[in-house]
């Protein structure tokens, strides 16, 4: 509960401050390093991607900082999972509280699944992993009208092929800001 609650302090710090030191990163099913589409990073497992506040000197929207959590905007899911994992909480947290302090920016959620299961299936899939962002995002306090969902399923894959690697980046839900 301490590492909650301090967490969320030091996210609120980042959100006023507008600089940080997080990377953006993200990694794949299989633990491997995958490019995050929205930043064009590489995942790395060093302390930068952590965050937390930085003396950075970033001027602007902390949603341009490519150095912000806030950079990240690809969730990603294992196999037949709409369950998030510790490693993407705390960029959900960030975007939670960034929409709680700026009413008037929306979002959208797409989720999507590989192309394994029926595509009635994958449409609830996507639409459950979508949903479970959601609630992250209300939980942190974003506004019910802020977050819309979507799902596409398995049809708009952001790899197309049929081995393991492409199937980990296609189990995603994305982040669309509306400004």
């Amino acid at each position: 509960m301490f590492k909650k609650i301090l967490f969320s302090v030091l996210v609120g710090a980042f959100v006023l401050s507008a600089g940080c030191s997080s990377t953006g990163d993200t990694k794949g099913d299989d633990g491997a390093a995958v490019e995050d589409r929205s930043s064009g990073s590489t995942a790395t497992d060093d302390a930068s991607s952590t965050g937390l506040p930085s003396a950075g000197t970033f001027q602007g929207d902390p949603l341009d900082n490519p150095a912000s959590p806030l950079s990240t905007r690809t969730i990603y899911f294992e196999y037949d999972s709409s369950e998030i994992s510790q490693e993407f909480q705390n960029i959900i947290l960030a975007h939670g509280q960034y929409l709680g302090g700026h009413q008037g920016v929306s979002i959208t959620l797409e989720g999507h699944t590989d192309e394994r299961g029926s595509r009635e299936y994958n449409i609830g899939l996507g639409e459950r992993r979508a949903q479970a962002v959601r609630r992250l995002l209300l939980f942190q306090g974003a506004a019910d009208q802020q977050v819309q969902v979507v799902s596409y399923g398995e049809e708009n894959p952001a790899q197309e092929g049929h081995d393991e690697q492409s199937y980990s980046r296609n189990r995603r839900v994305e982040i669309l800001y509306k400004r």
